[in-house]
């Protein structure tokens, strides 16, 4: 059974492990803000999506939070509401720029 988890995570101090853990991310889930993706997932697919961020991040300065929001079936439309500027999908990639070279 997959499970609806909102993934957030805060990096510090290295462009590359951000680019690093944010690629990894956008295949996993949807990217709805900055450093927050929308993750269905299957147990094998939370324990994978885990294993390879663990591997990415700085596990003293680094924070990824997983906060589980139930089963994805039966939830229905997903409804996202927002205070201050209206909420917008992003549909463009997120590009972090580390000087003058481009991380993708």
């Amino acid at each position: 059974m997959r499970k609806t988890y909102l993934v957030c995570y805060d990096i510090c101090g290295d462009d590359r492990r951000l680019a690093k853990v944010h690629k990894t991310l956008r295949g996993f889930g949807d990217h709805l803000q900055y450093s927050i993706f929308e993750c269905q997932l299957t147990p094998a697919d939370l324990s994978r999506c885990r294993h390879r961020l663990g591997d990415i991040i700085d596990h003293q300065a680094d924070q990824v939070l997983f906060v589980d929001l139930g089963p994805s079936e039966g939830r229905g439309e997903r409804v996202i509401t927002a205070l201050g500027k209206p909420y917008a999908p992003f549909d463009s990639p997120c590009i972090v720029v580390d000087g003058l070279k481009e991380i993708s």
